[in-house]
């Protein structure tokens, strides 16, 4: 689930870089060369619009990080859950005896 929810916002996410592209801060932007053919928006309608889906964008984005946090912390655990569940042999079981002697490789 987690997985999904970040190829979402990896999609959303550059979605939300092409809306920031076409817009312009003084209205020379793509938006004014789309809205010329289209009599019902002009302009100010479209950059109003368009600045409307880049704030959608944005929050949605921000509601998928927190869900993926969320998610994220359901499923890591902690290291005494860890611990718990690995066995530790004991220390008479196939330890090496202190008088063995030390072979070493190539000799």
């Amino acid at each position: 689930m987690g997985q999904v929810v970040s190829v979402v916002i990896v999609i959303l996410s550059i979605v939300l870089v092409l809306f920031v592209l076409i817009q312009n801060s003084k209205g020379g932007g793509l938006a004014s060369n789309f809205s010329s053919g289209n009599q019902m928006l002009g302009v100010r309608k479209t950059t109003d619009a368009l600045e409307k889906i880049t704030w959608s964008l944005v929050a949605i984005i921000v509601v998928l990080c927190i869900t993926s946090s969320g998610l994220s912390k359901s499923t890591v655990k902690t290291a005494s859950e860890v611990s718990d569940k690995v066995e530790i042999p004991a220390q008479g079981n196939g330890a090496v005896p202190e008088d063995a002697p030390i072979q070493v490789p190539g000799e």
